[in-house]
């Protein structure tokens, strides 16, 4: 009897939700529309710019806290000469949407369960795993040709002149598609991990 009426308080909650609206104008509708979709979007926004702070990234997670974040504010990338500074979300996360969206949701997650198993819980582990999370976001990075890296710097922006003669020649073959960013700055934010042993790769779970 109780799963009877449960049933059908369901069907009259939808089908008052989906029958047409005797009580409240199309006007009203579209306020009402317009102001959850304006929350919903100014809400997004909100917890993007919280959620991309170096701030948040650097102290919420502990292995970013410890080993991650300390590393980074070494780094030119964090302090330089010219003052400007790249966030972790300027590097890691992509800028446009909607891919922002699921990017850090999906980030989020793997971040929490790997930080919920103790897997990186300290430097130990944590460089014991470094080196495969290291080539996870490199092989993001070639993916999508150094997307995060070219929204600061441009090739063609580039002075030549003050480059090293080795860097021009790195450069070359980026302008030519045969080497992306992050094929020689594979340290330039964090501790470069060095490569496991061949009988280390082996044991290595997969």
């Amino acid at each position: 009897m109780a799963d009877s009426q449960e049933l059908g308080a369901i069907r009259r909650f939808f089908r008052w939700l989906l029958s047409p609206s005797a009580r409240w104008s199309v006007l009203a509708l579209l306020v009402v529309g317009g102001l959850a979709g304006a929350v919903a979007v100014i809400g997004t926004q909100v917890a993007m710019a919280v959620t991309g702070s170096d701030q948040f990234c650097g102290s919420t997670c502990h292995s970013h806290a410890s080993f991650v974040y300390p590393e980074h504010k070494e780094s030119g990338h964090y302090a330089n000469r010219t003052g400007v500074r790249a966030m972790c979300s300027d590097c890691h996360v992509p800028h446009n949407y909607p891919v922002k969206l699921f990017y850090k949701a999906k980030a989020g997650i793997t971040d929490a369960i790997a930080e919920a198993r103790g897997v990186i819980s300290t430097q130990e582990k944590f460089d014991k795993e470094r080196w495969r999370m290291a080539n996870i976001v490199w092989d993001e990075m070639r993916g999508n040709n150094s997307a995060n890296c070219r929204t600061c710097h441009d090739p063609e922006a580039m002075k030549t002149s003050k480059q090293s003669e080795d860097a021009v020649k790195q450069h070359k073959k980026f302008a030519s598609g045969k080497a992306t960013c992050i094929d020689c700055h594979t340290g330039v934010a964090h501790k470069e991990p060095e490569e496991p042993k061949p009988a280390e790769k082996a044991a290595a779970p997969k």
